[in-house]
């Protein structure tokens, strides 16, 4: 089959043929793809080759990859912060790499969308089934995004009142993009102080008492890696004709009380820890799911099952409140969108690890998280920052050495080990958060051990 000049490159997922395009150009009356752009200045166009090295044999570009790949500098992970480095199963990559799910989007069209619609309705009966709550969206951008929106509801439906209440001890990159995204939705923030790495609950009650709140968010665990005890919080706050928010590690809540347990109305946070891979920041996937009294302020879109004209299960886009959906001002968010692929990387995580793989996976994070704080405390060199605080996978402790050097030291010796809290918690330049998963082993947390006690610092 010959090349039609200007014709893109045929792949598996332009399903044009040349003779398509040509028909179509032929339609429009136009003579070549070239004459599509013929209205854009030749000032703005490059008028010269593209800069792209040589063609390549397979052969060749493999080895030219790998020479890349080997300037990279692997390191074993002993780092969080809000991001995990948790088992991603080989299956799911063969899955998701498949076409039908690698180049869809929204399903708009049900009819041709079983698949996708169907995914995406097993992605939220986990979401729920995993916070407790009634129902959840059809994933969003990320977890600090999930946040915000969660917030947004709680304005919404208290309707006159403009003020949140958000916990210190939420990550400091989920409070960032609470603040840009609040400042310009003319939303009151007000942080609720902390006490030994706790929500101070009787600040959060005197805040209450003012009237005007109409939401209050804290996290479970938090940035410290604490469990929080919030028993009575959601009793405060209901008083207070305010919703009760929690932003979850999604992973923990396989072993964590959920966040309807706790009383919360809305519940959000970042699907990362379930398998999604770290790729040097994302992308990633949050989630917001929320009571049914809610459902009506819940942004984005919710999948539903239903039957056809034949009685048979069907899958349909069942709310949309989104900006093309809806008048722009009316809409409930104009900042979510779903993040199908994601998606679907955790509905297929879910289902290879079912609930017996999610526990184990909580109780080896869980072993090796604290065999490293008992290790790393009989050193000497630390303490711990909270001491007697319940945590999970990570934990925050003081130490005698320059936080800064040890880090740059083990990062040398092939470990990027802990956040420096002292970036933006004041007070705390002698403090370093450390994170171990299911997948650190004992001998990398021996050996850990043994490069602090050898640094010269």
């Amino acid at each position: 089959m010959g090349e039609l000049e200007g014709a893109p490159t045929m792949n598996k997922y332009i399903p044009h043929t040349p003779d398509d395009i040509r028909q179509m150009l032929d339609k429009i009356g136009v003579g070549s793809i070239d004459d599509l752009f013929a209205d854009i200045p030749a000032s703005v166009r490059l008028q010269k080759e593209y800069d792209l090295p040589e063609a390549m044999s397979e052969e060749e570009i493999r080895a030219h990859f790998d020479a890349l790949g080997a300037k990279n500098k692997q390191q074993v992970i002993f780092a969080g912060g809000g991001a995990y480095d948790h088992y991603t199963p080989s299956a799911i990559g063969a899955l998701t790499s498949r076409s039908e799910f690698l180049t869809a989007y929204t399903p708009y069209q049900p009819e041709i969308s079983q698949g996708t619609l169907q995914y995406i309705f097993e992605y939220q009966s986990h979401i729920c089934e995993l916070t407790g709550m009634d129902c959840t969206n059809a994933s969003m951008y990320d977890g600090a995004t999930a946040a915000v929106e969660a917030l947004f509801m709680a304005v919404a439906q208290a309707k006159k009142k403009n003020r949140v209440l958000v916990s210190s001890t939420l990550n400091p990159a989920v409070l960032s993009v609470i603040d840009t995204y609040t400042k310009f939705k003319g939303i009151t923030v007000t942080l609720i102080p902390e006490v030994d790495g706790h929500t101070d609950r009787t600040a959060m009650q005197a805040m209450l008492a003012e009237g005007d709140v109409a939401g209050v968010l804290v996290a479970s665990p938090n940035h410290y890696g604490i469990i929080e005890d919030y028993t009575g919080f959601a009793d405060d706050v209901h008083a207070a004709k305010a919703l009760l928010i929690m932003q979850c590690d999604p992973s923990a809540l396989a072993v964590l009380k959920t966040p309807a347990a706790w009383g919360a109305d809305i519940a959000c946070g970042d699907g990362q820890p379930l398998g999604i891979p770290l790729s040097f920041g994302g992308p990633y996937v949050g989630f917001l799911a929320c009571k049914k009294e809610l459902v009506r302020k819940l942004p984005g879109r919710i999948v539903g099952a239903t039957k056809d004209v034949d009685g048979k299960r069907a899958f349909v886009l069942t709310l949309q409140a989104r900006e093309q959906h809806i008048r722009r001002e009316k809409a409930n968010s104009n900042i979510c969108s779903n993040q199908s692929l994601m998606a679907l990387h955790i509905t297929i995580y879910l289902a290879l690890m079912g609930k017996q793989g999610l526990r184990e996976v909580n109780e080896q994070s869980y072993a090796a998280a604290h065999y490293l704080h008992d290790e790393l405390v009989q050193t000497g060199l630390f303490v711990p920052a909270f001491p007697d605080a319940p945590f999970l996978k990570e934990f925050a402790l003081r130490t005698t050495l320059p936080v800064k050097a040890l880090q740059a030291y083990l990062a040398e010796q092939g470990y990027m080990a802990g956040i420096a809290l002292g970036d933006y918690r004041e007070g705390m330049d002698d403090c370093i958060l450390f994170c171990a998963t299911e997948r650190r082993t004992k001998e990398q947390i021996d050996e850990l051990v043994k490069l602090v006690k050898e640094a010269k610092l």
